[in-house]
């Protein structure tokens, strides 16, 4: 297990979170919007590409 936090640009709702963190347990994956950072933290068996490809995926940028 691995954790690891991303800043995302595109988040200002709670469509937003419920998206995000949606597509993450659909992976099994746990995942926590914080809106107020634009950050997501992913708790769980996945590498930092394959994070970036679910938000990007959920129609989120990733900021390096």
């Amino acid at each position: 297990m691995s954790k690891f936090v991303l800043k995302v640009e595109g988040m200002s709702c709670g469509h937003c979170v419920r998206a995000i963190e949606g597509a993450f347990q659909e992976k099994a994956v746990k995942a926590k919007v914080d809106l107020d950072a634009k950050t997501v933290t992913i708790d769980g068996n996945v590498s930092t590409d394959t994070a970036k490809q679910i938000i990007e995926d959920a129609g989120y940028q990733v900021v390096e």
